[in-house]
């Protein structure tokens, strides 16, 4: 069987889902830690941006500015000058209308994203609940390509994966995260692949977390020195994470993530 397909900046795998795990030091330090732990399942939390509000600002300063400068080129050209230049114009509108598909969906995303895009991981089920939001850069403006797309996955088709990469100097050099990929059952066919944690530290420490939970139960993890963070009702510096939308599971998903299945599944 061929090895899995990896993407761009991958350094190596994390440890598989059996393969052993031990508290390790700095485990209990954790912040955030998980939101909840109970004999059922566990939840992570996935903070999608940590400066919110950044693209929502600039972006909207932006798109006025080129705005302004398109409509004072087309009133000059149609109202004062002798002869209005054609070409001039549509350089401006163009220039315009990337502007807009360039920066609208940076914007939306600042505007849509929720609080917080948790991870469930049900012992019981052996199943892992993933809270996504979903954007297209390509289609800024489709109510059927963004919002709120959770997903479902067999524990054991998960690998977890560390990639590093330099990214342009508008993005801070150098990126770490964590993704999980999914393989079709019974090969190695990755079928999807979802961001885990937004740093390498981070994901092994809730990776092994999490593996330690799945293997032997919530007993076995150690007592978190915070408390979990409350992304719902929790006060936020940041004014613009007061206003964004809140975690909101689907009725059928969010009972099934927290309970077990019936006696004659197990």
């Amino acid at each position: 069987m061929s090895e899995p397909h990896r993407a761009i900046g991958w350094k190596y795998d994390l440890p598989a889902i059996h393969a052993p795990s031990l508290v390790k030091p700095g485990m209990a330090d954790l912040d955030p830690p998980p939101n909840h732990v109970d004999e059922i399942a566990i939840e992570i939390p996935r903070p999608p941006l940590k400066l919110r509000g950044l693209s929502l600002i600039t972006g909207t300063i932006t798109l006025i500015a080129t705005t302004s400068i398109t409509a004072a080129a087309i009133y000059y050209n149609f109202f004062l000058a002798t002869r209005a230049d054609l070409e001039f114009i549509a350089l401006f509108l163009g220039a315009n209308i990337m502007a807009i598909l360039l920066l609208a969906p940076y914007i939306r995303m600042d505007i849509e994203q929720p609080r917080d895009e948790p991870i469930r991981f049900n012992r019981q089920r052996r199943k892992v609940y993933f809270y996504q939001y979903k954007t297209d850069l390509f289609h800024p403006f489709s109510i059927k390509r963004w919002g709120i797309k959770p997903v479902v996955y067999d524990w054991d088709d998960l690998t977890a994966e560390a990639y590093r990469l330099y990214a342009p100097m508008g993005y801070g050099g150098l990126m770490e995260k964590v993704m999980i990929s999914i393989c079709k059952p019974g090969t190695n066919e990755v079928i999807d692949r979802v961001l885990f944690a937004d740093s390498i530290e981070t994901g092994e420490q809730y990776w092994a977390i999490v593996r330690l939970f799945m293997q032997q139960g919530p007993e076995a993890l150690p007592d978190f020195v915070h408390s979990p963070w409350d992304w719902n009702e929790g006060v936020h510096s940041n004014p613009f994470d007061q206003r964004a939308p809140k975690v909101q599971w689907p009725a059928e998903m969010d009972l099934e993530s927290r309970t077990a299945p019936p006696e004659e599944h197990r």
